[in-house]
Parts: C-alpha cells; sequence; structure tokens
C-alpha cells in the first residue's frame, strides 16, 4: 500500500505526500504547482472562479469533469489527471475561447475569467448543438462582478469550435493512462503528525478501516466538507476516500428503479434520470451548478443530514432505502425511517452508506418536485417539496407528501395525506388539505425566511399541485407545466422577502 497519492497535472507526474495530502485542489495548484491562474475568490463552491478539470480513468478512457478545486480535497484525487487554465493553452496561442473571450470583451478585472474559460470549455468540448441559453445554464457556477455576462454569453456562441483542441489531443491519454489506471486501483495509506487518511482498493479493506476509526470522514464528493474545513466550522482528523471502490461508482437502471452508488455523483445519476425518472432529472438542474454536481453525491446530500437537503424529500415519496454495510453485514433502511433528529441518523459505529435504491413510479402514478430559495440558481433552499400521487379517474387513491425546511428533518405530513387518501380531486378537497398542511408544520424563522412564510408555502404548494395535476379536468395533463422548478411567487413573507 502506497503513503503518498500519484496523480497528474497538466500531463506531469506530481507525488502528493505527508500534509499536503489535506490540502484542497485550488491551494495545491497555487501553491506547489505555481500554477496561479486558477483563483480562490469563495471558497464555497459558489463563484466557479477557481475551476479546473479532473479526469478519471473509467475503462481505457479518461474522463474530464470541471469541478470546483476550492472545496475539492487532495485526497480524493489519487490517479486523476488534473487541468488547469494554464493547461487548455496550445503552445504558442490562446486556445479559441480564450481569444473569443479577448475579442469579446469578456473580462474587466479578469479575476472570474481562468474560471468562465474552463466551464465554457466544458460546454463546448464534445461538440453537441449549444445555443445561449445552454451556455447560461452551463456557467450557472461562475459569478462575474463585472462583464454583466452578455459579452460572455457573446464569447462563447462566437468561439471557433473546429479550432478547439479536445483534452484527448493535447493530453493523449495512451500517455498517461497507464500509470493513472494503476494508482486508481491501489490502496493508499498516509500518516501525517496527527491526521490519518486510507484510499481502500476494495469494500472490505473498506468497512475494516471504518470499524477501526468510527468516528472517521468518509468522503466522496466532499462539496459540503470543503466549504466547512475552508470556513474553519470543522477539523478532520481521520479521513477513508471512496474513489477507488468501482462497485461504489456506478448507476444501475432497472424496470422498476434506480440502484445509486455512494460515490456516483449527481451529474452521473442526472444522466440515468432522463429516462427513468425524468421528474428528478428536471429538478436536479437546479441543485447547486455543474461545477458542484459533477463532484457532488447523492449520499453525500442524505448523510448530512441537513432538513433543506434537496433530493431527500423526492426519496421520501418515492419509499428509496439506503444501504448500509459494516463489517457484520448489509442492511437496508427506509429512508423514512434514516434520520433520528437534526443531521442525526441511524447509522451505527462502523456503518457505511454504499447505495441507495430508488423505485421508479409506475404510468398511473403521479410525481411532483418543488424547491424554493431566495435565487433561481445556485441557493440553499428556504422551503422543498415532494408529492406523490397514485389515482383512479378523479379519486385519489394513495398520496405521499415531504416537506423540507419546515422541522429539524425533511417530513412527511401524514394528516395531510389522511385529508386526500381514498377522496375525489376537487379545489375544496386541496384547499383543506392545504389548511393541515400550514397547521402540520413546525418551522423556525431563519434568514431564508420567516415561520409564516414557510406555513405559507406549506399551504400554497399543495394547491399549486392541485393545479399541476390538473385542476378540476377529469384526467391529469401527460406533461405538466412546470415540474421540478423554482416557483418565486407562491408565497410572500411579510417581511418583504420573496
Amino acid at each position: 500500500m502506497r503513503d503518498y497519492l500519484t496523480i497528474c497535472v497538466n500531463g506531469r507526474p506530481k507525488e502528493v505526500r505527508g500534509e499536503d495530502t489535506f490540502l484542497t485542489l485550488s491551494d495545491f495548484l497555487r501553491i506547489n504547482c505555481r500554477l496561479t491562474g486558477t483563483k480562490v475568490v469563495c471558497s464555497e463552491g459558489d463563484c466557479g472562479a477557481c475551476a479546473a478539470f479532473v479526469g478519471r480513468v473509467r475503462g481505457e478512457t479518461i474522463q474530464y469533469s470541471a469541478v470546483d478545486s476550492c472545496i475539492q480535497l487532495m485526497c480524493q484525487l489519487d490517479g486523476t489527471h488534473i487541468v488547469t487554465i494554464e493547461g487548455l493553452s496550445e503552445p504558442g496561442k490562446l486556445n479559441p475561447i480564450q481569444q473569443s473571450m479577448v475579442d469579446c470583451h469578456g473580462a474587466q478585472c479578469g479575476f472570474c475569467t481562468p474560471g468562465f474559460v474552463v466551464s465554457l470549455y466544458d460546454i463546448l468540448r464534445d461538440g453537441k448543438s449549444v445555443d445561449a441559453n445552454a451556455v447560461r445554464r452551463g456557467l450557472t457556477g461562475n459569478l462575474c462582478r463585472c462583464t454583466g455576462y452578455d459579452s460572455i454569453i457573446r464569447a462563447a456562441m462566437k468561439t471557433d469550435r473546429a479550432a478547439m483542441a479536445g483534452l484527448e489531443k493535447l493530453y493523449p491519454s495512451a500517455n498517461i493512462i497507464g500509470s493513472l489506471k494503476a494508482a486508481s486501483d491501489q490502496g493508499v495509506q498516509i500518516v501525517a503528525g496527527w491526521r490519518k487518511f486510507l484510499k481502500p482498493a476494495d469494500v472490505k479493506q473498506a468497512l475494516q478501516f471504518r470499524a477501526e476509526n468510527p468516528d472517521c470522514t468518509i468522503v466522496a464528493g466532499a462539496t459540503d466538507l470543503g466549504v466547512q474545513l475552508n470556513k474553519r466550522t470543522r477539523t478532520i482528523q481521520s479521513v477513508m476516500s471512496l474513489s477507488a471502490l468501482a462497485e461504489l461508482r456506478s448507476v444501475t437502471i432497472a424496470p422498476t428503479g434506480l440502484r445509486v452508488g455512494a460515490a456516483a455523483t449527481l451529474t452521473e445519476l442526472q444522466a440515468a434520470a432522463q429516462t427513468s425518472l425524468p421528474e428528478l432529472a428536471r429538478f436536479l438542474e437546479w441543485f447547486g451548478s455543474p461545477l458542484i454536481r459533477n463532484a457532488g453525491t447523492l449520499a453525500g446530500n442524505i448523510v448530512n443530514g441537513s432538513p433543506i437537503a434537496d433530493t431527500v424529500p423526492a426519496l421520501f415519496v418515492l419509499n428509496a432505502t439506503v444501504e448500509l454495510a459494516s463489517s457484520a453485514g448489509v442492511r437496508q433502511v427506509d429512508i423514512n425511517r434514516f434520520y433520528t433528529g437534526y443531521r442525526k441518523t441511524v447509522l451505527e459505529p462502523g456503518e457505511l452508506v454504499t447505495a441507495i435504491e430508488i423505485p421508479i413510479p409506475a404510468d398511473d402514478e403521479y410525481f411532483r418536485l418543488y424547491k424554493l430559495s431566495k435565487r433561481k440558481d445556485l441557493d440553499i433552499s428556504s422551503f422543498g417539496a415532494a408529492i406523490w400521487m397514485r389515482r383512479t379517474g378523479r379519486r385519489i387513491d394513495d398520496v405521499r407528501i415531504a416537506y423540507g425546511g419546515v422541522a429539524p428533518t425533511v417530513i412527511r405530513m401524514p394528516r395531510t395525506e389522511a385529508i386526500l387518501r381514498g377522496n375525489e380531486i376537487t379545489h375544496e378537497l386541496f384547499e383543506s388539505a392545504a389548511e393541515t398542511a400550514r397547521r402540520e408544520v413546525s418551522p423556525i424563522s431563519d434568514v431564508r425566511g420567516s415561520e409564516e412564510y414557510r406555513r405559507t408555502l406549506a399551504r400554497n404548494i399543495l394547491l399549486k399541485f392541485w393545479n399541476d395535476s390538473g385542476g378540476d379536468e377529469a384526467e391529469a395533463p401527460a406533461a405538466p407545466p412546470s415540474g421540478g422548478v423554482f416557483q418565486p411567487a407562491l408565497a410572500r413573507d411579510p417581511r418583504g422577502d420573496v
């Protein structure tokens, strides 16, 4: 077992030892590699100035994703190829995106520009048709205080894509894949002062380490952990990375459901859900940004235990199960019974989340997701909701409702469900259920909204669902108009916040 990390940076091999194992990728690039084109502004993954590519061996190829390097830890990156803004230029000239940014005046102070170039490269590199709206969506995770964005959008649309050299051309995989593949499959154990790190080579080794270190921090995406470490609200002593466990990285599609490995990214889940669970795929478009989804995981969103976790209400109403493994064996836990309190779960010492099983709604089942936040993109929820319903004609055979942001954990709404279950769909019925929902929740007031605001949302979201599911029409529409998206006008906070 190695006692150092092996990576490549812009095609050059690097060894990472000792305390450097616990650096963020952005710090390693800027301090150790002197690659200062990667900028650090927010240290939270919000602005995208630090964007860089991480390439991982998948089969016989290297697959690249753009990520926020400020919230990626070096201990996640053994066996990867990192490509920075400096690595996107061809010898002696700017790449076409950089040239287009110059020609279209896409930079003023320039601090955010490297991150924009990396994200634009990710958007434009695969040759698929891209319009201005796709560019806007792809740049959700990149912020600029100077240009107003129009010049950046123009730069993207005017880029000579035929002249762009792909990452495979810039860094032929044949030159580096052998060493990266060998490194990514190997285990790593590093002790540096008071901290220790393990990258297990298989699940058995992972469970043994977990049993011996029940308080160890599990690292997969680290999109939340990275923020906590940067803001010094948390320290880590014992760390285990799941990056080498191929069996935890897959998303498997079956006729009855999705099996999502604990190390699979949200981007991979979103791609798999496009055909099998399209409402979830649409909703994930508003989860963080592409830079965050390329690193973050569903398991991390679940284990974090936040009452406003975006994905958890959906899992509640779909009756998803969480697979927990330990050296004693494997057990399945209904996610409705997974949380025991604020940021507390049923995970026992020595247990590890290995997968999440998500049932797929049948053709006669109706499934909707909603998120309310102060801004549309890249924001934490003030309130979230998921509603699942099975109906025969106008009769509601069964219904499940889950709300986030109205209690210490995401909750089901049994009293509200009971009002609806077994009854004929009418506006009056949903008005009655909406009033019950308003009384059933117990929200607090905080910076994202008052108690009264959230109670109003708990009420109004049911009326929104009634309208989306067909209202007074006999049958629900085949393609409801606005699922899975931000709806800012559902309620107005008495203080004026929307």
